[in-house]
């Protein structure tokens, strides 16, 4: 049980998927205007990336590891995760069209987030077994939602802020995830 809190803390905190190891930057910067499309986002990728590391670890395992198919990962991979966020798309459409709407064009590139592919190939490539991999997956995005919700939380409290002309938009948003990356990286020595 100790083994499963000590890989939970170290990718929410220590290994954080979009702080400490800079994967799925597009939908960080994206979704993280507003509290709310921040958080919409934060659960489709826990929903995806839970799904999608159990998956496609089943798939690699089972099938492409079997039949020495090794070569086919990341097709396979892709075809999983599109399928999920697909899934994704028509719940929110149907259940969520504000939702829907304020993730835009955010949603469907969960499909090709580089955090959920990242999150997948690391659990393949550490040789997890099925629950550490269910319990890697699940702290991943729970890393990924933290960090997300953490820096809306921040560029909310920006707009109200007197920021010098050069630096308005974008440009405070990358160095204040800069500044939140070197937050994260204050765990690194915890385990």
């Amino acid at each position: 049980m100790g083994d499963y809190v000590i890989l939970a803390i170290s990718c929410i905190l220590i290994n954080n998927i979009l702080l400490a190891q800079f994967l799925g930057n597009c939908p960080f910067l994206g979704t993280s205007k507003k509290m709310e499309t921040a958080v919409g986002m934060s659960m489709a990728v826990v929903f995806v990336l839970v799904m999608a590391g159990v998956g496609t670890w089943l798939i690699n395992n089972y099938i492409l590891q079997k039949f020495g198919l090794e070569f086919l990962r990341t097709i396979a991979f892709i075809l999983v995760i599109a399928s999920l966020v697909q899934f994704v798309e028509m719940f929110l459409k149907k259940s969520i069209p504000a939702l829907y709407a304020g993730l835009g064009i955010f949603l469907p590139l969960i499909t090709t987030n580089c955090a959920v592919m990242g999150a997948c190939l690391i659990n393949i490539k550490e040789e997890y077994t099925f629950l550490q991999a269910l319990v890697a997956s699940f702290s991943y995005a729970i890393g990924f939602g933290l960090a997300l919700i953490l820096f809306a939380g921040v560029r909310e409290r920006i707009l109200l802020a007197r920021v010098p002309k050069p630096l308005q938009d974008t440009s405070i948003a990358l160095v204040t995830a800069g500044i939140l990356s070197l937050t994260f990286f204050a765990f690194k020595g915890m385990v």
